[in-house]
């Protein structure tokens, strides 16, 4: 899996909560034990304080790549989203999640291997939201540009195109949102032209949630929108096991930060009962992201063995 060939990248460690500290001990201890060349500079969050530390984002503006555990924020008002903040700060426009079957993780199917790849910055998730009747109407605005549209699409084409896949299916609703989704839809039409090598197909969301749960295989690489690629990501994961065995990149221009998906879980913190399997395959992605090959090569294939093996000590 390809994004880029760069190289004397510094990733951030951004231990956000206890029960993530317990799994990115890990990573460390496997950059140590495999000679990864490459330093790492950790940053603890503050317990019950739901903010980003401000030395983290000026960290990330020099290293450049971050790995990242869940970041929970409170619901209701005055609470915005720690992850959603993240993605701004640092334009990361593209959220990249693999959903691969792993032998040995016994699930209702056995042969997945799709890829979603999620417009990250606008749709519903742009944050634009008020009270039109304080208490009793709230309007959600819905952003689509020409330019993410764009960028993302090409951005979907590329990824096919770097890691040998074949398909790429944009995912809309352009049948009901036909000036909003049809935008996207347009640029995705658009930029297939210019990967004649990739094949192009066009898919309403609710056929393809459908299609997906019925036979997998018939996807390879998906293009949407902010929502329903948050919604469908999570459906292509629970396919092979859920969010603990999910790997998830996010990426910008210049910027990456790979993270795993699922819940803190304050309650199982320090009992050796979190699955470190999410973050592990994340840290993979982003040794890739970085050019390692080989070092992420080795690093899974120790992590795949030790499932298909049974070998894993949580769950």
């Amino acid at each position: 899996m390809q994004f880029s060939k760069l190289f004397n990248y510094r990733p951030l460690l951004q231990n956000a909560r206890k029960t993530f500290a317990t799994s990115s001990s890990r990573q460390q201890e496997i950059r140590r034990v495999t000679l990864i060349p490459v330093d790492v500079t950790p940053v603890r969050g503050k317990d019950g304080v739901y903010s980003i530390p401000s030395k983290c984002i000026e960290l990330m503006h020099v290293n450049k790549v971050g790995l990242k555990g869940p970041l929970e924020t409170p619901i209701g008002k005055g609470h915005r989203s720690l992850n959603l903040a993240v993605r701004r700060e640092f334009n990361l426009f593209a959220n990249v999640r693999p959903c691969r079957s792993l032998q040995g993780h016994k699930t209702l199917y056995d042969n997945v291997d799709v890829v979603t790849i999620r417009e990250n910055t606008e749709g519903e998730y742009s944050g634009i939201e008020h009270e039109i009747i304080p208490g009793s109407i709230i309007q959600c605005i819905k952003l689509i540009t020409e330019e993410a549209s764009r960028r993302i699409a090409r951005f979907s084409f590329e990824y096919a195109r770097n890691n040998g896949r074949k398909l790429v299916t944009a995912v809309h609703k352009a049948n009901i949102m036909r000036m909003s989704d049809g935008l996207f839809l347009k640029m995705c039409r658009e930029a297939s032209k210019d990967f004649p090598d990739i094949q192009f197909k066009e898919a309403y969301l609710d056929t393809v949630c459908l299609n997906m749960v019925q036979n997998p295989n018939q996807y390879d690489v998906l293009v949407m929108p902010n929502l329903y690629g948050d919604i469908l990501s999570d459906l292509c994961a629970g396919l092979i096991g859920g969010l603990g065995v999910t790997p998830s990149g996010n990426i910008g221009e210049n910027v990456a930060v790979f993270e795993s998906v699922h819940g803190t879980a304050p309650d199982i913190a320090g009992k050796n009962k979190a699955n470190p399997t999410a973050l592990l395959l994340s840290g993979i992605m982003m040794l890739r992201y970085m050019g390692l090959e080989s070092y992420a090569n080795k690093i899974e294939k120790a992590c795949f063995d030790a499932i298909a093996q049974g070998n894993q000590k949580t769950g």
